[in-house]
């Protein structure tokens, strides 16, 4: 059994200013982070006060959680009789080279991974511990096995989207006593970050512009979750850096390159096609959320221009018009299209990336946005792991109706939760957590994006606002029965 480091005293961090210019992502002008602070557990996609909230909206029978909650006991990937699969070394992409040839493997990693973070989900809302133990028993496989992602260029996007999954899993059960901790850490730096950090400097040998924005995404999305889940400070820097001034297509305005004067900003794969600009979206929304629970507000960034990103790609998925302007390509290498146009979208198509999204800016920040609060309506609830039986369909974690849907609580400002008391460390219990929101105004001006947002939630929420500052939860564990296999 390992000792895990439990950290008494949470500091907000918060991001400070940085030099303009595009950088690397080894060229730090400016922290990022304040430079004292520990980080908060959990605190990637989920914090101990979201765990609570669901916890308490599902006793409770709200809806909507009661309905996104059901699509996660329904999925197969959330049984607590998965019987994990890990590889030592995990290959995605076909090489054209005769000479070198590999299985295409991947989907068995991809596969276990939202095994383990349905599970460790599963058991924090519902409280049976019998999921607790079936997530570390599957992230435990992969660590004591997995030595290499590999491949085709496609092994970049393998590292950044597995990797970042992969940690949000285990931060769900990192307190859990039967979980490997530091040995799932390396695995994270050595197998996955070592990759990410790879592409983000060289882009596979390559200009900058060559890969479409969803290459530095996942990756990004990759280097942050490893540097939060390790604690290591220096990998957060960095990757809110690249976000905001990376020489990559990834970093928000090479991504989003121009705000028309609608207050819609154009997302740059729009000309390509619908279904990468959604996966664009939703990892860039994954990269703002992880970074928003460390005290570090790349939501707001360039004023809110995210914000208009997405609202840009929302309105365009269900139908409407949108204005394009063609982004020209740097490196015009076979492959890269150099779009005219917006490509057909349509709005039957859909990936669970809206609830977070919509949820941040009209619930926390108390933004308007329609378009955004339309197609989370639309899109509810959320599942995951169930949009289609390739990777595409496995790119996001999901189950954003259960996880991010939250009572109106308008705060201006990013700061980490606390993590769980020194009583419940290496218990396997649920930390209790305080479920509070700011109720200072929101600051700062936005152009108008929309009205009319009580009636878009009314389809997906509608659920009365908890009173109280804290929310304590009582352990509903059954008692354990073994560890992990």
């Amino acid at each position: 059994m390992h000792v895990t480091r439990q950290i008494s005293r949470r500091t907000v961090l918060k991001a400070t200013g940085a030099a303009a210019g595009a950088v690397g992502l080894t060229t730090v002008t400016a922290p990022a982070v304040a430079a004292t602070g520990a980080f908060a557990h959990p605190g990637l996609l989920h914090t101990g006060a979201d765990l609570a909230r669901m916890a308490a909206k599902v006793k409770a029978g709200a809806s909507p959680y009661t309905a996104g909650y059901a699509k996660l006991t329904a999925n197969r990937h959330s049984q607590s009789d998965w019987t994990p699969n890990p590889q030592a070394i995990v290959y995605r992409g076909v090489e054209l080279r005769p000479r070198s040839t590999w299985p295409q493997n991947y989907g068995i990693l991809y596969i276990d991974i939202h095994a383990a973070y349905q599970n460790a989900l599963r058991y924090h809302v519902g409280g049976d511990s019998a999921h607790a133990d079936t997530a570390v028993a599957i992230l435990n496989a992969w660590s004591a096995k997995l030595t290499k992602v590999s491949g085709s260029a496609d092994r970049f996007l393998l590292a950044g989207l597995q990797g970042y999954q992969a940690a949000n899993a285990a931060e769900l059960v990192r307190d859990h006593p039967d979980f490997e901790l530091g040995r799932f850490q390396k695995m994270l730096v050595d197998v996955f970050y070592s990759v990410s950090e790879g592409f983000l400097l060289r882009h596979n040998g390559t200009p900058a512009p060559h890969y479409w924005p969803n290459w530095d995404l996942s990756n990004m999305a990759c280097a942050l979750a490893t540097g939060i889940f390790c604690d290591d400070r220096a990998k957060v820097e960095q990757a809110a850096e690249y976000f905001k001034h990376g020489v990559g297509m990834g970093s928000i305005k090479h991504a989003i390159p121009i705000v028309h004067d609608d207050g819609l900003a154009e997302w740059m794969e729009a000309g390509r096609d619908q279904g990468h600009s959604l996966l664009g979206v939703g990892l860039m929304g994954i990269v703002c959320e992880m970074a928003w629970n460390q005290g570090i507000d790349l939501y707001g960034y360039d004023d809110n221009r995210f914000l208009k990103g997405a609202q840009y790609v929302a309105k365009w998925s269900l139908g409407g018009n949108v204005p394009y302007t063609p982004y020209a390509q740097v490196d015009r290498r076979p492959g890269i299209q150099t779009p005219t146009r917006v490509a057909p979208a349509d709005p039957a198509q859909m990936r669970p990336v809206w609830a977070m999204i919509a949820n941040h800016y009209t619930k926390r920040r108390g933004l308007s946005a329609t378009y955004l609060t339309q197609i989370a309506a639309k899109s509810a609830p959320e599942g995951g792991g169930d949009y289609g039986p390739n990777s595409g369909g496995y790119d996001q974690l999901g189950f954003g109706t259960l996880a991010f849907t939250r009572d109106k609580g308008v705060t201006t400002a990013a700061t980490p939760t606390p993590s769980a008391s020194a009583s419940d460390a290496g218990s396997g219990a649920r930390p209790r957590t305080a479920a509070s929101a700011s109720a200072s105004p929101a600051g700062g001006g936005l152009a108008a994006t929309g009205s009319g947002d009580v009636v878009g939630w009314a389809a997906a929420a509608g659920v009365a606002a908890v009173a109280g500052g804290v929310l304590f939860l009582r352990r509903r564990d059954r008692a354990r029965q073994g560890g992990a296999q």
